[in-house]
């Protein structure tokens, strides 16, 4: 018997039915559990009806690059149980926004970004903590997003010291001059750095659409995964 259709959205289930079997069979190549990892279905430029019909499907953890397109669909979709990942890369003069509806934020990677959540934190007093990732660049562009692997022990040091932040774990994309596998090691090896300072930051971000069996390999904990599971991105608008 197939997975049930969704009519607004043709082949969502199927493709959706198809990344968790994907998954599964990473997970026993790798000798792990597919219930220890989180999947987050990201759905830049899709619609809120999209959202939903994922939800329908079992979905509660949703991804989203832009903080204005997140926004909105957090409030029309308030009454779902989805937990919000911000998965973008994070503005210091948006962070307090996202606070707003962010469960999780993958990609606190500089001091900047944390500051107006602690100043937030302490104006509303009884907030609990976001879920917080450190990004790290795994390139040698500084213009990329994430902390350089020199500044991972700060960084970790700043976040536990946030009483905005709840530090989970770490976050990063693979490079598309690196093989996957190679670049997912590192992130690994960085993760090890964390948790020498937070053992309970145990958390790694890593992998979409077309690595995510090689981030699984490596440990990967939260897999973001977009085009594989809600199809072809409209344009942006």
């Amino acid at each position: 018997m197939g997975a049930p259709e969704t009519p607004q959205f043709p082949g969502l289930a199927d493709r959706l039915a198809e990344v968790r079997g994907g998954i599964g069979d990473a997970c026993r190549v790798a000798g792990r559990d597919p219930e220890d990892l989180t999947l987050i279905v990201v759905t830049k430029f899709h619609p809120a009806s999209l959202v939903a019909a994922l939800a329908e499907l079992g979905v509660r953890d949703v991804g989203e690059n832009r903080h204005q397109e997140a926004q909105a669909k957090a409030r029309e979709l308030a009454s779902l149980d989805l937990r919000w990942h911000f998965v973008g890369q994070l503005q210091s003069k948006k962070a307090r926004q996202v606070a707003g509806y962010a469960h999780a934020i993958h990609s606190i990677d500089r001091d900047a970004v944390i500051a107006p959540l602690d100043r937030l934190a302490a104006e509303e007093g009884s907030r609990p903590p976001i879920d917080a990732f450190m990004q790290i660049n795994l390139t040698d562009d500084p213009a990329r997003g994430g902390v350089a692997p020199d500044g991972i022990e700060p960084l970790a040091e700043r976040m536990l010291a946030s009483p905005a932040l709840r530090l989970r774990g770490v976050m990063a994309v693979a490079p598309l001059e690196e093989e996957p596998a190679s670049a997912f090691a590192r992130l690994a090896g960085y993760s090890e750095r964390v948790r020498a300072i937070a053992p309970d930051a145990d958390a790694i971000s890593a992998g979409m659409t077309h690595d995510y069996a090689e981030a699984i390999a490596a440990g990967a904990t939260h897999l973001r995964i977009g085009s594989a599971i809600t199809g072809k991105r409209p344009d942006p608008r």
